[in-house]
């Protein structure tokens, strides 16, 4: 839903800058709607173009703000997401999207597994003396993969919560590079998301002076 949204918002900013119409770039989604309509209320024949298209998107972005919410709801009504979210970088879509897809932790024996099941594991191209590790094996749900990948990307560039695991992200991130500390912390995420559930702990944040 939000994809198609994002969809059609384009396709009224292109078909707008043709009439020498220039949206501003940062537009609240709930903006957007009134911005259109207060351009092109005083052309007949730009309204006739677009207003069915903008009647489409705001199906659209009210269908997707009522899943957004039971989403949220959902996750925090679940104490296993609840715990999951207590980790920075860590919202309502990794922590049910997670959960989902694990099922039942015990089907794991080691929680160091887990990221090798979602993908997060690098494939190895061996041939005699080579042993070059090469990009993620892309392996198991993709969905779960992307949504680990993006509450690291969160915990390392965006959160302002320390911690140790942060930390050793960001020191990789100086000698690997960001893409791959990235990868790295998202794998650490789903071991530590999988500890946390068989445990029933919640997430550490490490010694002060570690982080």
């Amino acid at each position: 839903m939000q994809r198609k949204c994002i969809d059609l918002e384009n396709e009224i900013r292109g078909l707008l800058k043709i009439f020498g119409v220039k949206l501003p770039l940062r537009l609240s989604r709930g903006g957007f709607d009134i911005a259109v309509r207060d351009t092109i209320e005083s052309d007949p024949a730009l309204s006739h173009a677009l207003l069915p298209m903008l009647q489409a998107r705001r199906a659209l972005f009210d269908t997707f703000t009522e899943l957004d919410r039971r989403v949220r709801k959902a996750a925090h009504a679940d104490p296993v997401c609840q715990r999951f979210m207590g980790v920075p970088g860590v919202g309502e879509i990794t922590a049910l999207s997670f959960k989902a897809a694990v099922d039942d932790p015990a089907r794991f024996k080691s929680s160091r597994t887990v990221g090798a099941h979602f993908g997060l594991t690098p494939r190895r191209f061996q041939s005699g003396e080579k042993d070059n590790p090469g990009r993620t094996s892309h392996a198991g749900d993709t969905d779960v993969r992307a949504t680990l990948y993006a509450a690291a990307n969160a915990m390392l560039m965006r959160s302002i919560t320390w911690s140790s695991l942060k930390a050793w992200g960001v020191r990789l991130m100086k000698t690997k590079g960001r893409r791959r500390a990235i990868v790295a912390v998202a794998r650490k995420i789903a071991v530590v998301l999988h500890r946390m559930w068989v445990d029933g702990s919640d997430f550490r944040l490490g010694s002060e002076a570690a982080a």
